[in-house]
């Protein structure tokens, strides 16, 4: 997966957490609402400057939305997809990871 996308589907999760539409969050940060949905599918890359706006506009820290991205700056899908479970799973209470595992392994027996 791209940064750029990766990046996208964040600003998209954020911005939907916070109850907002693309035209409200391109309000609040005076960008266009076009250029923010072009962003949200990974078709363009911001610049610095929008995304610092993008994040004062959602009152977020622009370092947890570049957490672990690069992780995801790969277009392996191979490898995108455990970092993907791993990146939910360890969000995880101690328990539900321990659930998690049992779950996998079952899953990972019956392809045997």
């Amino acid at each position: 997966m791209k940064i750029a996308t990766e990046l996208g589907q964040r600003i998209r999760k954020y911005r939907k957490g916070k109850g907002l539409t693309q035209e409200e969050l391109s309000s609040k940060c005076n960008l266009h609402p076009t250029y923010i949905g072009q962003i949200e599918r990974g078709e363009k890359n911001p610049s610095i400057e929008s995304v610092y706006k993008i994040c004062k506009a959602l009152e977020l820290k622009t370092a947890v939305l570049f957490e672990k991205i690069d992780d995801f700056a790969t277009d392996a899908e191979e490898t995108t997809v455990p970092l993907k479970a791993y990146a939910i799973i360890e969000k995880m209470s101690f328990e539900d990871q321990k659930a998690m595992l049992t779950i996998v392994e079952n899953a990972a027996s019956l392809n045997k």
